[in-house]
């Protein structure tokens, strides 16, 4: 449970933090004025984010790519050593950030195992000497195409050269070609979406020199990601098959104008014994922007056992379901099967402060990917605040889905909640679920709730009245197919 610790997590600090972050935002300055014509300040912040470096494996290459790009000679080799200074340095402000919150929870995790090293350059790039970059793969890229992979190394490349003021339609368009191939290939579709959605942010604020505010910080972990994905492919290691109980905690919904995805939290009783450790899981779907509030959950339907786990508040009994080192379940539906009835608060209580966590992978090691579940109680809520011992922390309210009964309402009347904490600048709580008590009589709300369906009668007559958007848009995809 997170109280009695809120005070110790929200306290000031980690030292450093702040230092880092500020390399960063230098080098995002950079990246927007762009690399064909470095300047006196953004020439110095490449600097001072080589001289961060200098005592670790990147030193010496990142001193060198710096001198290459300003003197105008920029190639993948170079690109690929600053994304990955840059993402050593959100990766410490990570570590720091988890540490203090695994302390606040007295929360235990398990440590990263380094797989052994390998050739990671993928067939038909130039291998490279010296220290291996942060995200490296630990397979070999060679059974990958290596065509595709730099295909994309040359459009982010050519982002690097114009900057985001120099983005128009004409840098924008060859990325289409890019992500279509990829998304051919299995392994490589979590690259395919990432610089898809770029190229759709790109594309829907050009010409980009006409903005008022650039997202750099943004756009430059979108850049540095796609930079190291497209240059060692998959990442994330082998899985493990587990089989075992998963106790389900909440599910985060996150709902874009082309994709909703669905992640899941949990907690899994091993077969056989062992410490129960926290996972996730998730499922997604590609949509269209007319498509939104509940129908979302309907154009999951090839998911029905997690999705009836969620809307029934039902333990799954796992069978060889793949596991990925960093904690995350490859789901597939065939390997569960429903259990008993397993109520999240009850779980949380009993299970989730003797939790294991799980380790994070090197290219995940960045603050807006921290999302720890806790269970907080008896506080009061102010405003956007939840109140605890003195201590305070804000809600993330704006992360409340649209297609669920968990509303800012409820969580304003709200005695129990379970969440994420979350950090962007300062650290966040995201209801999951709360227990609040309405017009005297005690509500329970899950964002997975309408997982089946809405069950709210004010919905369902609302949803009847407007159609079947998913239905009517799969029968006009049909009858396309047809002709």
């Amino acid at each position: 449970m997170l109280d009695l610790q809120l005070g110790e997590l929200t306290a000031a600090g980690p030292e450093g933090v702040d230092d880092a972050l500020g390399l960063v935002d230098g080098f995002d300055g950079a990246l927007a004025h762009g690399f064909a014509r470095i300047g006196e300040e953004p020439a110095a912040a490449l600097a001072a984010l080589a001289g961060a470096m200098a005592g670790g494996p990147l030193g010496e290459r990142a001193a060198e790519a710096v001198d290459k790009v300003i003197a105008g000679s920029i190639g993948d080799e170079h690109l690929a050593v600053l994304a990955g200074a840059r993402a050593a340095l959100t990766g410490a402000v990570h570590d720091a950030l988890l540490t203090r919150l695994d302390t606040a929870l007295h929360r235990e995790r398990a440590p990263w195992e380094t797989a052994p090293a390998t050739d990671a350059v993928p067939s038909g790039s130039a291998p490279e000497t010296g220290a291996k970059l942060p995200g490296s793969a630990p397979t070999s890229g060679a059974e990958l195409p290596g065509n595709l992979l730099a295909g994309c190394r040359a459009w982010l490349r050519e982002l690097a050269i114009a900057g985001w003021r120099g983005v128009d339609h004409d840098v924008v368009a060859p990325s289409d070609q890019a992500v279509e191939a990829l998304l051919a290939v299995p392994a490589l579709r979590g690259l395919a979406v990432l610089l898809d959605g770029l190229a759709a942010e790109l594309r829907a604020s050009c010409p980009v020199s006409t903005m008022d505010r650039l997202p750099a910080r943004r756009w430059g972990d979108l850049w540095t990601r796609g930079v190291l994905l497209s240059r060692s492919g998959p990442w994330h290691g082998g899985a493990e098959p587990v089989s075992g109980r998963l106790l389900i905690l909440g599910a985060d919904v996150h709902e874009h104008a082309t994709v909703v995805r669905v992640q899941v939290h949990g907690i899994l009783e091993p077969a056989g014994g062992g410490p129960a450790r926290l996972v996730r899981t998730g499922v997604a779907a590609a949509k269209v922007d007319t498509i939104v509030g509940p129908a979302v959950w309907r154009l999951m339907s090839g998911h029905p056992v997690l999705l009836g786990a969620l809307a029934g508040h039902r333990a799954l009994d796992l069978t060889d379901m793949p596991l990925l080192p960093g904690g995350d379940l490859v789901w597939h539906d065939d390997r569960a099967t429903a259990g008993e009835e397993a109520d999240p608060f009850t779980t949380a209580r009993v299970l989730l402060g003797a939790a294991q966590a799980a380790p994070v992978p090197a290219l995940d090691r960045h603050p807006v990917r921290i999302a720890e579940p806790v269970l907080v109680e008896g506080y009061k809520i102010d405003g956007g605040t939840l109140e605890l011992g003195g201590s305070r922390i804000a809600l993330d309210l704006d992360r409340l889905p649209t297609g669920t009964p968990l509303t800012p309402e409820l969580v304003a009347a709200s005695s129990a909640c379970l969440g994420l904490v979350r950090w962007d600048g300062r650290w966040l709580l995201q209801p999951l679920a709360v227990q609040a008590t309405v017009k005297k009589k005690p509500v329970t709300a899950h964002t997975g709730d309408w997982a089946l369906g809405p069950t709210d009668p004010k919905v369902v007559k609302a949803e009847a009245k407007a159609g079947d958007a998913v239905a009517v848009l799969r029968e006009r995809a049909g009858r396309l197919l047809r002709k």
